[in-house]
């Protein structure tokens, strides 16, 4: 299929995406509301969680064990630097993890019910962002109390979320089209991941390791993603702006890989599942 009828493919998602954006609102609404049913605090629980692990890490990482970010004379830095980097990979990770799962996590919905298939993927997406947005708000108020909140620079971080759900969103999709015809490979994006993170420069700062130990970590793509979170939450300094732009089109082009190998076996996928 020609790059064109790809993109007239495209607007055709999109306008059935739309049609079906009652369902997508009402499934993100519900899965919310059954988060915390018989729960007590309902969704307080939503703040008190990060609410918890921001002070766990700002204070007890910065304050009791004296850890403090190279460079930097704020003894709050480490702890802003942890959470700024956790807080974007769990936010990468939910939403890989989820849609690796998501069709056959939705098997009976897909063979039961006739909606466009696009819409699960979204509903995912859209879950995940929920989730973090309410952590970062929390966040940012945190920062604001602690006299460390970076500005108008914050702004920054909005292309970078873009980037990086494109970037989850396309290895996501692609995990879960390759997870209904061959199982393993969910169990192993599980200890990919947990791999993954360790190859991140999220509990340690990338400058404290040898100059080829980083030249190899620079071609991670989240340690670009990553990196730039730290850049506007720590540092208060835009990102690199031109590595952000090639993990752009990294994830872009993953993103369509993912589009089309997901619509060439989506027939098949509801045989298998």
């Amino acid at each position: 299929m020609s790059l064109g009828a790809w993109a007239v493919k495209a607007l055709g998602v999109a306008r059935s995406l739309l049609a079906y954006r009652g369902f997508i609102f009402g499934s993100v609404q519900r899965e919310f509301q059954l988060r915390y049913r018989n729960s007590l605090l309902g969704a307080a629980w939503t703040i008190l969680n990060p609410l918890v692990m921001i002070v766990v890490y700002t204070l007890v990482f910065s304050q009791l064990m004296r850890l403090r970010l190279p460079g930097m004379e704020s003894s709050l830095a480490y702890g802003i630097y942890l959470c700024a980097g956790i807080f974007a990979w769990n936010l990468f990770v939910e939403t890989v993890s989820r849609l690796q799962t998501v069709f056959i996590d939705n098997g009976n919905l897909i063979k039961k019910l006739v909606f466009p298939r696009a819409c699960l993927p979204v509903i995912v997406i859209a879950n995940a962002l929920v989730n973090f947005g309410i952590v970062f708000l929390l966040f940012l108020l945190v920062l604001i109390g602690l006299d460390a909140f970076p500005g108008w620079i914050t702004f920054a971080v909005i292309p970078i979320l873009i980037v990086q759900l494109v970037f989850a969103a396309g290895l996501g999709i692609a995990a879960g089209v390759l997870n209904v015809f061959f199982r393993d490979v969910g169990h192993a994006m599980t200890i990919a991941l947990q791999l993954w993170f360790w190859l991140t420069p999220i509990v340690y700062p990338i400058d404290v390791l040898g100059e080829n130990v980083r030249g190899l970590l620079a071609l991670n793509p989240m340690t670009v993603l990553i990196s730039a979170w730290q850049e506007i939450l720590v540092y208060h300094r835009p990102p690199d702006w031109s590595s952000l732009a090639l993990m752009g089109l990294l994830s872009g082009t993953l993103f369509f890989l993912a589009w089309r190998l997901f619509y060439q076996h989506a027939a098949e996928m509801v045989d298998e599942l």
